[in-house]
């Protein structure tokens, strides 16, 4: 006997749901993307998938690198080390940098601050040499972590993206790199929203700069991530804004001016933000409901799904949003904690958005041979278990 289960997600009386119209944003950028943290759904993309330079966005992959050895206990904050002329030279050069001298011995916390506040490129070239040996060797670092987590386009060849046609990579790639660095490393991401940082520099006065990243500076939730530029790319940013539970992330790039960049990233994230919800549906390992057992020595067996379950929807749209549950029951015993027993359905508008296994949540063991004949005489008389 197959049963299924229908369930309302959310009840709602109709006279309080507000009808929205949904025009379509355009965000002035080559490149753009923004998705949803939690549920992980896209909200918007434009050429989400062709091939940038990443400019100074590659630092992030740099902070990776050195927040996976901080985090594994191989590396320490307040490890020196010293800067090279290939570091110094950078600081010379007229890019971006945090004003390290040759011979300088420079904390890892010094140098992660001056490559994510003060975009440094020479604390870049600082901090590969020093873990890495050559720049070169770190830079194989960064593409091989790339790989690992997911980012199928993109090329690293340095650790500040400065100029290179080997240094490459999509928006959608560095989506993926922003959002595994604010997952996996909640206590450094904390540096992203530091606002200035004052370096105090060999043979001169101390050096204050601020943050890069324009939406620091506006009251709307944004809390890192990094900002770029190239000539040939022109503007970049990697943003993202958290309110109460929500996180959006954007990464765009091909912005015409400064001031594009700003305006159009904090556009399109409170665009994100007003405009959809992120509805919970499941919390990890919860029990979802229980399921009819045949011949157990239970007669309901516990299931859940083993992960957070989020859907980032039109907002006002929630009554079109439903969950079924499908199994084939009763489900004869024995059954084995974390069997696959049937399966969550999610659906919007009549769409399939999700399907997730059912498992159950406990061992059920099968009832003895004398139970297991009265059960079965119960059912040919009363039709019931």
């Amino acid at each position: 006997m197959k049963k299924i289960f229908l369930f309302l997600l959310l009840v709602f009386n109709l006279l309080f749901l507000n009808s929205f119209s949904f025009a379509k944003i355009n965000i002035a950028a080559k490149t753009v993307i923004l998705q949803d943290y939690l549920s992980g759904d896209i909200l918007y993309e434009k050429n989400a998938d062709i091939s940038i330079y990443p400019a100074s966005m590659t630092k992030i992959m740099t902070s990776i690198i050195a927040f996976d050895l901080l985090k594994k206990g191989e590396l320490s904050l307040d490890e020196k080390f010293i800067i090279s002329e290939n570091a110094w030279r950078l600081s010379s050069a007229g890019y971006s940098s945090m004003f390290v001298m040759i011979g300088d011995e420079v904390s890892v916390e010094n140098l992660l601050k001056g490559i994510i506040i003060a975009s440094g490129n020479d604390a870049c070239v600082a901090l590969a040499e020093g873990i890495a040996g050559t720049e070169e060797e770190f830079a194989i670092m960064m593409t091989e972590k790339a790989l690992e987590i997911g980012m199928e386009n993109s090329n690293f060849s340095n650790s500040s993206g400065i100029s290179d046609p080997d240094n490459y990579s999509t928006v959608r790639d560095i989506l993926i790199m922003s959002k595994y660095l604010i997952k996996n490393y909640p206590k450094y991401y904390e540096y992203f929203k530091i606002k200035d940082f004052t370096w105090d520099r060999t043979g001169g006065d101390p050096i204050k700069q601020g943050n890069r990243n324009p939406l620091l500076y506006k009251n709307i939730g944004v809390d890192g991530i990094k900002t770029g530029y190239l000539g040939s790319e022109k503007y970049s940013l990697a943003s993202t804004l958290k309110k109460k539970e929500r996180r959006l992330i954007a990464v765009g790039s091909g912005f015409l001016t400064k001031n594009s960049r700003s305006k159009q990233s904090a556009k399109l994230l409170i665009w994100g933000l007003t405009k959809f919800d992120t509805i919970k549906i499941n919390e990890k390992d919860s029990t979802l409901t229980e399921l009819d057992v045949w011949h157990g020595k239970k007669n309901k067996v516990k299931v859940h799904i083993n992960e957070d379950i989020y859907k980032t929807i039109p907002k006002a749209k929630k009554r079109y949003l439903k969950v079924k549950i499908n199994y084939e029951g009763p489900i004869p015993a024995p059954i084995k904690k974390n069997q696959i027993l049937g399966k969550l359905q999610v659906f919007f508008k009549d769409e399939n958005i999700g399907t997730y296994d059912l498992l159950a949540s406990e061992n059920v063991k099968k009832t003895n041979i004398i139970s297991r004949i009265l059960n079965s005489v119960n059912f040919l008389i009363w039709g019931d278990v």
